[in-house]
């Protein structure tokens, strides 16, 4: 599923997929689309499959 957020750098708005099969608490760094820093996933997948992702600043 695609999500969109916004990068904790830049602001930009960006997409980025979650993997359904990767259970329910999911963290991972992808770099930012617009700016290319390093962002911080966190996927919390709830029962019913919506996802709430959470980008962080990896030098915080």
């Amino acid at each position: 599923m695609e999500e969109e957020i916004a990068c904790p750098y830049c602001g930009e708005s960006i997409s980025v997929w979650v993997d359904e099969g990767g259970g329910t608490s999911q963290r991972y760094v992808e770099d930012c689309s617009v700016c290319c820093r390093p962002i911080e996933i966190a996927v919390d997948v709830s029962e019913e499959g919506g996802a709430s992702v959470t980008a962080l600043r990896s030098d915080d």
